[in-house]
């Protein structure tokens, strides 16, 4: 029982150490659904775990009713994860979440394939995700990241970075501000806003080179 005890009380400590609006345990207790949802995700993945038939999946719905959060079964959730406010969080099948995590209401972490193996993400020791951000795939976010809120995370991130945008870029690593390098993401899925900019671009260049060249045939004509 150690090491359930260990992981509810460092599940407990986790908004009384990041939120500064909470009021102490009984507040966290009684009014914090991110809590409610992840103490009943560490029963339900148990009991998944034992193979119980259908009931995992059946509780889950139901705490996702409850709290407006939804966790897989069998999803791996380190202890000390931070759900805050939480409502329209939903935690993939093959998701792992590191020790001492904090996700912010409306992230996903989701699956990009059909596939029946590792199709969700995995995040390291005490990475922040943004209010909103997708982070989407068999992908890394490394230990200490932090997602930008409405952030589309599509490829691995290292550690130690800040990542923002769609498809989400590193824009700092180590503290130090990084400069984008223009490369394409390595993902099952089109990003139609870069193929719509590059034909708006070429098309913006077609007219300007057009109109240079009208503006040099009416300079010439008012020349003779």
């Amino acid at each position: 029982m150690a090491a359930p005890l260990k992981t509810f009380l460092a599940d407990l400590h986790a908004p009384l150490e990041r939120d500064p609006a909470v009021r102490g345990v009984f507040d966290v207790l009684l009014s914090y659904p991110g809590f409610h949802a992840l103490t009943a995700h560490r029963i339900i993945h148990a009991l998944h775990g034992l193979h119980v038939p259908f009931l995992p999946r059946f509780l889950s719905h139901v705490v996702r009713f409850l709290t407006g959060i939804e966790i897989h079964p069998a999803a791996l959730i380190g202890p000390g994860l931070f759900i805050d406010h939480g409502m329209g969080v939903v935690i993939g099948e093959t998701a792992e979440v590191g020790e001492n995590c904090t996700i912010y209401q409306g992230v996903t972490l989701g699956g990009t394939g059909l596939s029946h193996g590792k199709r969700h993400p995995t995040l390291g020791r005490g990475v922040t995700v943004g209010v909103h951000a997708c982070v989407l795939g068999a992908i890394t976010v490394g230990d200490y990241s932090k997602v930008g809120g409405g952030s589309v995370v599509v490829k691995d991130v290292p550690p130690n970075s800040t990542v923002v945008g769609i498809p989400a870029r590193v824009v700092m690593q180590d503290g130090r501000p990084v400069h984008a390098v223009g490369e394409r993401p390595q993902v099952d899925m089109p990003d139609p806003n870069a193929e719509l900019i590059a034909r708006l671009s070429a098309r913006v260049a077609e007219l300007e080179r057009r109109l240079a060249t009208r503006s040099k045939g009416d300079d010439a004509a008012t020349a003779v």
